[in-house]
């Protein structure tokens, strides 16, 4: 019973390899007729010139338009890119360093001067880092999520002893699009992952 269902199966193989092949060499070259003879030759006429059309665009004489350095428009966008990174990179350097470094212990607080760059390059830009900082800033630790365990944090401690933690990527979005207007949303899309707090 298995013989016969291989058998029957290697027909089928021989005829679509064929029809494979032309329609790879249809892509690339000319378009052929249909395979099937009943076709209206009518509807074949009408069939090639579409395919033709649409077969132009692919052709190596008209390639696809892609941005390129010559596009100035591409050009001035890549040199923007480059001068916000260059702005923010110092920054994230430092807030990845105390979040996934052994610089910082879980619930140590900043140094003196970590915790100035910090308030004055990240969190100053935070939507609502009035409400963050509430009754006062005590100071900045990193520490682990309270519901995300796995993950590290920077914390706002205020004066009344309460925490709560800020997302340093939400402050420089606010930053980039405070600075950058013109620019901010297309680097933020390409440049930004997801992120919540």
């Amino acid at each position: 019973m298995a013989a016969p269902l291989l058998l029957k199966g290697i027909p089928l193989l021989r005829l679509r390899l064929p029809r494979y092949n032309r329609l790879t060499v249809g892509i690339i070259s000319a378009p052929r007729r249909p395979w099937c003879v009943a076709a209206d030759s009518a509807g074949q006429e009408e069939e090639a010139s579409s395919v033709e059309k649409s077969s132009a665009v692919l052709s190596v004489r008209d390639p696809p338009k892609y941005h390129r350095w010559d596009d100035p428009d591409y050009r001035k966008w890549k040199d923007k890119e480059e001068e916000i990174l260059r702005d923010i990179e110092p920054i994230i350097s430092l807030a990845k360093e105390i979040l996934h470094s052994d610089r910082y212990m879980d619930g140590e607080r900043l140094t003196v001067a970590d915790e100035e760059t910090v308030v004055e390059k990240l969190l100053r830009h935070h939507p609502h880092s009035e409400d963050k900082i509430g009754c006062g800033l005590d100071s900045i630790m990193v520490d682990r999520h309270p519901l995300f365990r796995h993950s590290r944090c920077l914390f706002v401690v205020r004066t009344d002893g309460g925490w709560i933690d800020f997302s340093y990527q939400k402050c420089l979005r606010a930053y980039i699009r405070d600075k950058y207007p013109s620019h901010a949303e297309r680097f933020i899309r390409e440049r930004f992952k997801r992120v919540s707090g």
